[in-house]
């Protein structure tokens, strides 16, 4: 793409609404981009949003959303009709449970203020609809953010981040005033992150600062000067200066090239691909060592690897209420699916789950409901069949290492001959 100005004008938006929320117009190549900034959880943006499309001014509006949030909010009950054992086959369940978490919260906002978050976004999708003005979508996918999140921090990092997301959202407790004003500048994830956010680049960066540039990226692509004469974007507020700082610089004569390496999802590192492999050779040389020495010890660690692997594992599924055949089965399966990194005991229990407790159509209908309270996710079978793969995976996980730390003990401890 080239811009026919090597430096965009700036002007004052004319003819226009005052609005609660701030104003920023750009002007490139004959195509004026007015930036609004909103609030998401506010009656008055969404306001600002209908008159301003009203108007008549604009021939386009772009709205910070990604095609997996614009068909939630036109069917909300989409999570519940995925396909779960391919959500486990995939490896998708943290990511679902966690898009359902996030809703969870955004459902308790609603109800305390009364204003549903991301109405401003309703409000431009209802109105192009009605108007029938082009709609584009220029933010990036949710799922691919909490991707590079999860690979951009340490992985020190990675259980505290995720493990307080999910407990912050779960709580029963009132959200705070403060939670309520930290959405009214970013979206649900940043709110949700903003305490970490501010003394991590590691999560900033692709936060919030890769979320700019990419918004940038795809008004060049979706509307690039010239296409249309006047563009609506409508973004939160924490986003209009990163974003309108793109668009005033010159942007790249192919900007999908670019848009596309900031959906990239970095690949694991080497050792970490091969950490499953090098535990399974670990602990199967501990045995041979075992059987070696003597046929006893032998014997003395398979039979603790077996215990406290499935013991762990099986628990795990009994504080998510599984079916007690799973329960069972999980005990049997963690230690073996333990010493084969090609299957985990996370789909075992969650297959086997889904077998015994088929979910009802009346669990895919109330599982955005049911999951606004933490007794709703062992009560859904939905949620429930969710849990406990994400139990069994963590339980066979601490199991797999307090084994390993028990062979080794037993092998090259003080007290071992």
């Amino acid at each position: 793409m080239t811009h026919d100005n090597a430096t965009p004008l700036m002007q004052e938006p004319d003819a226009l609404p005052s609005t609660s929320g701030p104003l920023k117009t750009i002007t490139v190549g004959g195509t004026r981009y007015t930036l609004l900034g909103t609030a998401h959880v506010s009656a008055e943006s969404a306001d600002d949003v209908r008159q301003l499309i009203n108007n008549g001014t604009f021939d386009a509006v772009a709205i910070e959303l990604c095609d997996a949030r614009h068909h939630s909010i036109d069917n909300p009950d989409a999570m519940g009709e995925q396909d779960l054992f391919q959500v486990f086959k995939q490896g998708k369940a943290g990511m679902v449970a966690a898009s359902l978490a996030l809703g969870a919260f955004q459902q308790r906002i609603a109800e305390q203020s009364g204003i549903q978050p991301g109405a401003e976004m309703r409000a431009a999708i209802e109105e192009c609809r009605t108007r029938k003005l082009p709609l584009l979508l220029v933010d990036r996918d949710v799922g691919i953010t909490l991707k590079r999140i999860y690979r951009n921090v340490p992985w020190w990092q990675r259980f505290s981040l995720f493990s307080g997301l999910l407990g912050s959202v779960m709580s029963r407790q009132d959200v705070s005033k403060e939670d309520i004003e930290k959405l009214k500048e970013g979206d649900m994830l940043e709110a949700t992150f903003s305490e970490f956010a501010a003394e991590s680049e590691a999560l900033y960066t692709p936060l919030i600062r890769e979320r700019d540039r990419y918004m940038a990226l795809r008004l060049a692509e979706e509307a690039p000067p010239g296409r249309y004469q006047n563009v609506l974007v409508v973004l939160g507020a924490g986003h209009l200066k990163g974003t309108g700082e793109h668009l005033e610089a010159p942007l790249p004569e192919n900007p999908t090239a670019e848009r596309e390496s900031l959906e990239a999802t970095p690949p694991p590192s080497k050792l970490w691909k091969a950490m499953p492999w090098l535990i399974t050779a670990l602990v199967l040389t501990g045995f041979a060592i075992g059987f070696s020495r003597n046929t006893e010890l032998g014997w003395q660690l398979v039979i603790e690897w077996f215990l406290i692997n499935g013991v762990l594992s099986a628990g795990a599924t009994i504080a998510a209420l599984a079916h007690p055949v799973t329960v069972i089965a999980t005990f049997f399966a963690a230690p073996l699916t333990s010493l084969n990194p090609t299957i985990g005991a996370g789909f075992v229990a969650a297959g086997i789950e889904l077998y015994m407790r088929k979910p009802k159509v009346r669990d895919f209908s109330t599982l955005r409901h049911d999951v606004t309270q933490l007794k709703g996710w062992w009560k859904n079978r939905v949620s429930r069949t969710l849990l406990v793969f994400i139990l069994a995976t963590v339980g066979s996980a601490v199991g797999t290492w307090v084994a390993g730390f028990r062979i080794a003990g037993a092998l090259f401890g003080s007290g071992t001959s």
